[in-house]
């Protein structure tokens, strides 16, 4: 099985993307980004249909601020730890533009989707949208980080 679609508009995804897509974007408002100028949105879809959604929030001490991807996931987490996440839409723009912009998840961001794949033990679709008027959904977190950091390699090999 391919590891990513791509699609050429937002038209040609599903009913259920385009619904994510368009959360995402409502939420893009509430991202903290007076840094980077680079706000970010995620909204996740649980398997029970309850959506999280999550913005990026940025911090004077750099590193301390959250992506979107980790927000969203870690409330997932936190306030429905026994429904699975099934996809997350994920959508950014340079403050200053009305249009999306091209991104995709950062490593530790993830990692982070990765953890909560093997923690439900069921691949979570992420859509992205990777170049102008295209989307791009990845079957798992998986396929995004392929020489994933997982707990098989803390187990001791002595």
């Amino acid at each position: 099985m391919e590891d990513f679609k791509h699609y050429h508009s937002i038209e040609s995804l599903d009913k259920s993307w385009q619904e994510l897509v368009a959360l995402a974007q409502a939420k893009l408002i509430d991202a903290y980004a007076p840094y980077s100028n680079f706000e970010v949105a995620a909204s996740l879809l649980l398997d029970d249909g309850t959506v999280i959604s999550g913005t990026n929030q940025e911090n004077a001490a750099y590193p301390s601020g959250l992506c979107a991807e980790r927000v969203a996931v870690f409330a997932s987490q936190s306030f429905h730890p026994q429904k699975k996440i099934k996809r997350i839409a994920i959508v950014a723009k340079a403050k200053a533009n009305v249009e999306l912009a091209s991104g995709s998840s950062c490593s530790a961001c993830r990692q982070v989707m990765l953890e909560a794949e093997f923690r439900q033990h069921e691949p979570i679709e992420i859509l992205m949208y990777t170049n102008k008027n295209q989307w791009t959904v990845a079957k798992s977190a998986s396929a995004l980080l392929p020489f994933a950091f997982n707990q098989n390699n803390l187990i001791s090999q002595y």
